[in-house]
């Protein structure tokens, strides 16, 4: 585990990318880092800063953001999920909860869906989760 570490952290200074980049590729990195700036805007109350202009994502309350981070983008995948495919997303990344928010029947973002646009990435979409 030590050896693998070492080579990321090797690899990455060398390429001049980050970690994500390393990872996901310069295209899943830009997700993460947009579902960041997206989670922060949304704490603060802005979500709708980063939603494209024919969208409407159920942004829902300010706490309802607060905690979460960013996991692992995809390219998005209509056959699961059906519901956003009329949206016609290019990515979705899932968010997780932190410990100190998880209790039964707590909704929360649990994936974001993004367009691509001519200003980079967009929000089309927000997939509620419950806790059980």
């Amino acid at each position: 585990m030590a050896t693998s570490i070492a080579i990321a952290v090797v690899a990455t200074a060398l390429c001049g990318c980050s970690v994500d980049t390393l990872i996901w590729g310069a295209e899943g990195a830009a997700v993460i880092d947009t579902t960041e700036r997206l989670i922060d805007a949304a704490e603060a109350g802005d979500g709708g800063s980063l939603v494209c202009e024919d969208a409407d994502p159920d942004l829902r309350d300010p706490a309802d953001w607060s905690g979460l981070s960013a996991e692992e983008p995809e390219q998005f995948v209509a056959d699961y999920w059906p519901d956003q495919a009329p949206l016609d997303p290019a990515w979705s990344i899932n968010l997780s909860l932190p410990a100190s928010r998880v209790a039964s029947g707590v909704e929360f973002p649990g994936d974001v869906f993004y367009r691509e646009s001519e200003e980079g990435l967009c929000l089309v979409a927000v997939a509620w989760s419950t806790v059980e």
